[in-house]
C-alpha cells in the first residue's frame, strides 16, 4: 500500500477500485438467482396436488411434458405422440439410463399420460418420475 503526503501530488495511483466491480456482480447475482427458477419449466402445466415428496437427487433430468390440449413436450419441444418412442430411443441412445421426469395437467386426459408412460417402458426407460404440486 502506498501512502500519500500533500506533497506527493505528482505520482500516479497504480491501485484498482475494485468496489463498484463487486457491487456490479453482486447486482447481477441477485438477478440471476431470481430469474432462474422461472426458467426451469416454460410448459405451461397445472400439476395435480399430492403430498409432499422429492424426486431423487440424480443427473440431470430430461423433462416431459403434457398440457391440457394433450400436447406432448420434450424439454420445451414439441413432439408428436407417433414420434414419442422414437425420440425416447435417441434418449436412451445418448444416456443408457436416462431420467425422466413427467409433468401432466390434471386437465388432460389419463390415456395421453399413459400412452407417454407406455413409450417410455417400451424403450427400456425405468426412471421415471411423475411431478405433482406439494399441498
Amino acid at each position: 500500500m502506498a501512502f500519500q503526503t500533500q506533497g506527493d501530488h505528482d505520482d500516479v495511483m497504480s491501485e484498482i477500485n475494485v468496489t463498484p466491480l463487486v457491487d456490479v456482480m453482486l447486482v447481477l447475482l441477485v438477478v440471476f438467482i431470481v430469474t432462474a427458477p422461472l426458467l426451469t419449466n416454460a410448459v405451461k402445466v397445472n400439476l395435480p396436488e399430492t403430498a409432499a415428496t422429492s424426486p431423487p437427487e440424480d443427473k440431470k433430468a430430461v423433462d416431459i411434458s403434457v398440457d391440457r390440449q394433450g400436447k406432448i413436450y420434450i424439454d420445451r419441444r414439441e413432439v408428436a405422440p407417433e414420434a414419442l418412442e422414437a425420440e425416447f430411443q435417441a434418449l436412451k441412445a445418448a444416456d443408457p439410463d436416462p431420467t425422466v421426469h413427467l409433468h401432466a395437467d390434471e386437465g388432460v386426459l389419463y390415456g395421453v399420460v399413459a400412452k407417454v408412460m407406455a413409450a417410455a417402458e417400451h424403450t427400456g426407460i425405468t426412471k421415471l418420475a411423475m411431478l405433482t404440486v406439494a399441498q
